[in-house]
C-alpha cells in the first residue's frame, strides 16, 4: 500500500479508536489520544506489515482495552 493510502486509513482508524476510548473510558480527547499512541496496540498498528489495519475499530479498541487491563493482548487468528 502507498504511504499516502495507509496514512489515510491510519488517521481514519486512529480517530474512531480514541472515539471509542473516551466513551469507555471517560478521557478526554487529548488523553485518549495519548493513551492510544503509547500502547503497543498502536505500536502494532502504525507498521503497515503487521495488517492490523485490516481489523475494524472495535476490535483494535478492544486489543487496546485488554491490553489497559492485562498488560498485554492476543492477535485474533484473522491477522
Amino acid at each position: 500500500m502507498r504511504a499516502e493510502k495507509f496514512g489515510a486509513v491510519m488517521g481514519v482508524l486512529v480517530e474512531q479508536i480514541v472515539h471509542l476510548i473516551t466513551e469507555n473510558y471517560e478521557y478526554d480527547e487529548m488523553t485518549a489520544s495519548n493513551e492510544f499512541y503509547s500502547s503497543k496496540v498502536y505500536a502494532l498498528l502504525e507498521q503497515e506489515e503487521t495488517k492490523l489495519w485490516h481489523l475494524s475499530p472495535l476490535t483494535l479498541f478492544n486489543l487496546f482495552d485488554e491490553e489497559k487491563k492485562t498488560g498485554s493482548f492476543e492477535l485474533p487468528e484473522e491477522v
